[in-house]
C-alpha cells in the first residue's frame, strides 16, 4: 500500500475550477509550466502510446485564435453572442494549453481508451495548476470541435482533435462554491 497523503486527498475533496473569465496575468512562466505539464503527462496511458500532445498558447497566439474564431463562427451560422464568448475565451486568457488528442494505431488499445487518456491529461493539468496555486479552467466549446478552425488555427492533422483548452492564470476573485453530485443518487453498491 502507498503511504497516505492526506493533503492530496484534502485538495481533491475541495478543488474548484476557476472560471476562465476571472483569470488574469500573471501566468506560470515556462519553467513552472513545464512542471505542470510533467505532472499532466503522468496520466494513465494504456500501452504507453502517449495519445496526446500539448500546444502552449501565449500572447499573440491567443489574439490570433480570437481573431480566427469570428470567421469560423460566421461559417457555422453561430449567433454573435456565441462568437463573442468564444473570442473572449482566447483574447482574455493569460495562458492556454491546448491538450491535443492524437489517435495512435494500436491492436491492443481501442480509440476510446486513448480518448479517456487525453481527458485524464486535461484533468491532471487542471489539478496540477490548481494545486500549484494558479487559477485554472478546462474549456472546449464549439470552435474546438470545428475541423476548419482547429486545422487552420492550431495546425491539427486529420487524426488529431482538441481534448480541451486549459486556461491558467491568476484569479481576480474566488468563485462561489457550486452544487455537487448527490452520491447516494449516483452510487450503486454490489456485494454479490
Amino acid at each position: 500500500m502507498p503511504d497516505p497523503n492526506p493533503q492530496a486527498l484534502d485538495f481533491l475533496l475541495t478543488r474548484r475550477s476557476r472560471p476562465a473569465k476571472i483569470l488574469q496575468g500573471p501566468a506560470p512562466d515556462r519553467d513552472r509550466l513545464m512542471t505542470l505539464l510533467t505532472a499532466a503527462a503522468r496520466s494513465p496511458d494504456h500501452g504507453k502510446l502517449e495519445p496526446w500532445r500539448f500546444i502552449v498558447l501565449e500572447g499573440a497566439a491567443l489574439a490570433r485564435l480570437a481573431d480566427e474564431v469570428a470567421p469560423a463562427g460566421e461559417r457555422l451560422g453561430k449567433i454573435p453572442e456565441d462568437i463573442a464568448k468564444a473570442q473572449a475565451s482566447f483574447a482574455n486568457s493569460p495562458l492556454c494549453v491546448a491538450v491535443i488528442e492524437v489517435q495512435k494505431d494500436s491492436p491492443k488499445v481501442p480509440a476510446i481508451e486513448q480518448s479517456y487518456s487525453a481527458g485524464a491529461v486535461c484533468l491532471a493539468l487542471l489539478n496540477a495548476a490548481l494545486a500549484d496555486g494558479w487559477g485554472a479552467n478546462w474549456l472546449s466549446g464549439w470552435a474546438s470541435h470545428d475541423r476548419g478552425f482547429v486545422q487552420a488555427a492550431l495546425g491539427l492533422a486529420e487524426h488529431e482533435k482538441v481534448a480541451g483548452f486549459i486556461h491558467i492564470g491568476t484569479e481576480r476573485m474566488a468563485p462561489p462554491e457550486r452544487p455537487r453530485p448527490d452520491l447516494d443518487a449516483i452510487t450503486t453498491w454490489v456485494d454479490e
